[in-house]
């Protein structure tokens, strides 16, 4: 697969600006030499310190999400309820500390390591639902492609983790609505931050 990787300035603005913009793109994870590629279908936005859904919300400065503080073009990876890690792709200049979070792909290349990652089975011994519920969520995403903690920091231009640009413009519709599991955020909680392909499978949530 020969692709172009997707340039420092494209992930060098607002996180809402970067978000409709990465779906599409092909996140690709190279575990042990083999490339685990995802085409991108849904993602969130946060808007940092003005966004209480954010973990940089008023400018929130930690150790856990110091990545976020960076220029734009880094991996930040995080753990939620102990056991699952979620991938936020920064943007923004450095000190403005924006974020998208990638919340489902289609599975595109690796499959079978894919699914022995998640299920520890042959693809071919999925079932059905198994199958939908490869890479459908941000936690099923990480666990499938190999992308933990150990991610946190990587360049985005760098060989490990990054985003190419798709080989053929593919024509979908983009829809759009408020992010998912985020009501403790108050008025933040109903902003239309979540973009997706409409009518993709892989969607964690199409119908809100």
């Amino acid at each position: 697969m020969t692709l172009n990787k997707l340039p420092r300035e494209f992930y060098m603005r607002a996180s809402l600006e970067v978000a409709p913009d990465l779906l599409g793109k092909y996140l690709i994870h190279v575990v042990d030499g083999k490339e685990l590629v995802g085409k991108i279908v849904e993602v969130e936005a946060y808007m940092g310190p003005h966004d209480k859904a954010a973990h940089s919300y008023n400018n929130r400065r930690t150790e856990r999400n110091e990545v976020m503080y960076g220029p734009g073009g880094y991996a930040y990876v995080y753990i939620i309820y102990g056991m699952y890690y979620c991938m936020n792709v920064i943007t923004a200049k450095k000190d403005v500390p924006h974020g998208v979070l990638i919340r489902a792909v289609e599975p595109v290349k690796g499959i079978e390591e894919m699914a022995r990652n998640r299920f520890k089975k042959d693809y071919n011994d999925l079932t059905k639902f198994q199958i939908k519920n490869l890479t459908n969520g941000p936690g099923k995403l990480c666990s499938a492609m190999g992308i933990t903690r150990d991610n946190n920091g990587d360049d985005l231009l760098g060989d490990r983790l990054y985003i190419m640009e798709p080989e053929f413009n593919e024509n979908f519709t983009i829809a759009r609505s408020p992010r998912i599991n985020i009501d403790y955020a108050e008025e933040a909680r109903d902003y239309l931050w979540r973009f997706y392909i409409k009518g993709n499978m892989y969607v964690s949530k199409p119908h809100e």
